[in-house]
């Protein structure tokens, strides 16, 4: 299946989104509620956050087919070691946006709005962000996984 430039390929990049930032909302709340008391609201929240987990792995499945493995005995070592490659580039692409665009995009923002809490949180997140694309890339030269991003 073709995705490039369709609408679907957005429509199933903002579902893996919206399904993503469900489950670590109703981890929050699940945490919070538990601290006011309420052990089965928070047992309710963390149930539905899997199902959001779940709903958002079938939208990245989507997204990304050659990331599926049916039966792992049936690759060949070089077939692991591509599929492993593959996660840890995107996992490399991912961190190096946030923190070479996203982030320092959105520290500007926060000082034009005068947010210096938002500003030194964002700030925060670029240098963490840098330091796990490192750990990805210094995790591919350890495993001996081509990983085709700087």
């Amino acid at each position: 299946m073709d995705l490039s430039n369709s609408n679907t390929l957005k429509n199933l990049d903002a579902a893996f989104a919206g399904e993503s930032m469900a489950n670590r909302k109703y981890l929050f709340f699940a945490e919070v509620v538990r601290q006011l008391g309420f052990a089965d609201l928070s047992k309710l929240f963390k149930e539905t956050a899997n199902q959001e987990t779940e709903h958002a792995f079938a939208h990245f499945s989507l997204l990304h087919p050659e990331l599926i493995v049916e039966d792992p005995a049936a690759l060949t070592k070089a077939q692991k070691q591509e599929i492993a490659a593959r996660c840890l580039a995107l996992a490399v692409e991912g961190e190096t946006y946030e923190y070479t665009t996203m982030y320092p995009d959105f520290t500007a923002d926060a000082k034009r709005d005068h947010d210096e809490e938002a500003a030194a949180e964002f700030q925060a997140q670029t240098k963490e962000s840098a330091a796990h694309a490192e750990i990805f890339r210094e995790a591919a030269h350890r495993f001996g996984l081509l990983v085709n991003v700087e």
